[in-house]
């Protein structure tokens, strides 16, 4: 279930708070946050379009997919006191269709890529197109009659 958008000339006041405060969000990124960014961006991971700061009802996602409902949270040591808020934040996201997953701080700046593969492996299959031809790649890619049987 995704939330409803607001009906014309509803919230136009509140989008602009939201939009304001997503800004300053992003201009005050952590360190973590802006290498998993310098990934993600532009379709950088696997072909799939990432948002970041982007408002999912009350909340701010750190990184959200929206054609995959993912939220990426990236956590610092401020999370650890704030175990009951983080509860019910994933709960809302959860019961609004989206999945989360949490990293800490550390495990992206020491193992970012190790972070990457484990989004990835949420995330697949790459909503692009493979841009390997049918076949190539070792892989048998099946026969063009639906359930892919051979003529």
């Amino acid at each position: 279930m995704r939330l409803p958008l607001p009906r014309a000339g509803e919230g136009r006041g509140e989008g602009r708070a939201l939009n304001e405060q997503a800004r300053m969000l992003r201009r005050n990124q952590t360190e973590a946050e802006k290498r998993l960014w310098y990934r993600l961006k532009n379709r950088g991971l696997g072909g799939w379009k990432f948002r970041r700061q982007h408002a999912i009802g009350p909340y701010f996602a750190d990184f959200a997919c929206i054609e995959a409902a993912l939220v990426v949270e990236i956590d610092g040591g401020q999370h650890q006191e704030r175990t009951v808020q983080d509860r019910a934040r994933t709960a809302f996201l959860e019961e609004n269709g989206y999945r989360v997953v949490r990293f800490w701080n550390n495990d992206v700046l020491n193992n970012t890529n190790g972070v990457l593969q484990s989004i990835l492996d949420v995330l697949r299959p790459s909503p692009l197109p493979s841009p390997r031809k049918r076949g190539e790649g070792g892989v048998d890619m099946g026969a063009d009659e639906p359930g892919g049987r051979a003529k």
